[in-house]
């Protein structure tokens, strides 16, 4: 099947051709035609299938066949995403797919100064993507009407409600219309979300590409077991095969970010950290520098795991191990994306066995893990955290001495694999399994984090 084939105006198959994309992903193919059918729907898809075109592309058909002859042109679409980043590349893939239609949109989020978004809102928009702190905030001062909206959109919704959103798309839904199209999308569908989605979408389409929190087959997913003090050690080990031109790396918190960013740069690695407490231009640039290949190493936290988006982002290390099971879904989905090869290896400590047990459950597999390496785990039984999954102070643990007793600093060699094994590293087995469950901590709140969207 082409775009073609969707029965799209001939604006928008114009700049699909200019973007490079001939044929659409699943999701594209299944939602686009029922959305434009003007149906509700809901989406159950994970990361990297191509949401976002999903809903923008059909989103852009319908409002092109009413244009508004209102000079301030009152709001006709709305998108609402849990964080700026996403909410950027959602703007950017509106702008990219709409360029030719005449349609004009705008971006709205927290942690800048208003007045930008706000002069746009003035000059009139038909599409408006936003978080829902700043999306609030600004009703409440009289710049936003939701009267017209035509089309809502709620984006990533297992998110939102993970970090604390609920109540205020509870507060969306009273000003909206009663009379409009929704659609809703969702990387997961536990019961929770089936509920809300019940309370905004009538009688929806639903489409489902992938089992609910599975990983894609084209990420090849190997594990490390390692000591919490070594994880340094091995993180700079991994990054010296060549081959690893760009990676993405995730920490649970912003603290460990920034310290491996600083530990990064003692060994001349170009590194840059994306979180909740950059400012909004520091994480644009972080993000375009790595994208750029100018910056060889993200570290981002799992709150920025969706929202980022790279063309041909082969590598993803998890430097900790989510305490969400869904949450590891999410950020080795920032590789392998619409049918590209990708490779996530994860360090795993003794205490982070218990959440390696509920991924495994989850992805319904067991990840491979790659014994030969200079950091084996020795410390089996370290003191155990305190509730909720927080990391104690880093303290000294005890090294494995190789047989060169070589370091990272040193460049430990490495055993060559088979062809089938990742570049690097030695002989993976399948894992033992023999974690136990943990009950999972929910990220708190934040209207801060997650190239165009696909």
């Amino acid at each position: 099947m082409l775009f073609e084939d969707l029965k799209l105006i001939d604006p928008i198959l114009k700049a699909l051709s200019e973007e490079g994309y001939s044929t659409p992903t699943p999701i594209q193919a299944q939602s686009i035609p029922l959305v434009l059918q003007g149906l509700d729907l809901l989406g159950c898809a994970q990361t990297g299938t191509g949401k976002t075109a999903a809903f923008s592309i059909p989103i852009i058909q319908l409002l092109s066949a009413k244009t508004s002859k209102d000079r301030r042109r009152p709001i006709r679409s709305l998108i609402v995403t849990p964080t700026r980043e996403l909410a950027i590349q959602i703007g950017e893939s509106l702008h990219a797919y709409g360029r030719h239609t005449g349609l004009t949109s705008t971006v709205i989020f927290g942690g800048v100064n208003q007045s930008r978004q706000v002069t746009a809102l003035q000059n009139g928009i038909d599409i408006l993507v936003a978080t829902p702190g700043r999306l609030i905030d600004l009703m409440n001062q009289g710049f936003i009407s939701l009267k017209g909206i035509e089309i809502f959109v709620l984006d990533e919704a297992d998110r939102m409600l993970d970090m604390g959103f609920i109540h205020d798309v509870k507060r969306l839904l009273i000003a909206l219309p009663a009379k409009r199209q929704s659609l809703f999308f969702s990387a997961t569908m536990p019961p929770e979300i089936i509920r809300l989605s019940s309370t905004i979408l009538d009688n929806p389409a639903k489409v489902e590409v992938t089992p609910v929190s599975s990983t894609a087959d084209t990420i090849k997913q190997f594990m490390y077991f390692v000591d919490r003090g070594n994880k340094n050690n091995l993180l700079v080990d991994v990054l010296k095969d060549p081959k690893i031109k760009t990676c993405l790396v995730f920490t649970r918190t912003k603290h460990v970010a920034d310290k491996v960013v600083k530990m990064l740069a003692e060994y001349k690695i170009k590194a840059e950290a994306i979180h909740g407490n950059k400012s909004q231009n520091a994480r644009q640039n972080a993000l375009s520098n790595f994208k750029a290949q100018t910056t060889r190493v993200l570290v981002a936290t799992d709150i920025a795991a969706r929202g980022i988006d790279v063309d041909n982002l082969e590598y993803v290390i998890n430097y900790e191990i989510p305490n969400i099971p869904e949450t590891y879904v999410h950020r080795i989905g920032r590789t392998g994306r619409a049918g590209a090869n990708g490779t996530a290896f994860s360090f795993c400590d003794a205490e982070e066995k218990e959440y390696l047990k509920d991924i495994e459950k989850l992805i319904s597999k067991k990840i491979p893990v790659i014994d030969a390496h200079d950091y084996p785990l020795m410390d089996h039984n370290p003191p155990k955290t305190v509730q909720g999954g927080r990391q104690r102070p880093q303290s000294s643990r005890p090294k494995a001495a190789s047989s060169s007793n070589s370091s990272a600093r040193s460049g430990p060699s490495r055993s060559n694999g088979s062809s089938n094994k990742p570049s690097g590293s030695g002989s993976p087995r399948r894992s033992s399994g023999d974690s136990s469950s943990s009950s999972s901590s929910r990220t708190s709140r934040t209207d801060g984090p997650p190239k165009k969207r696909w």
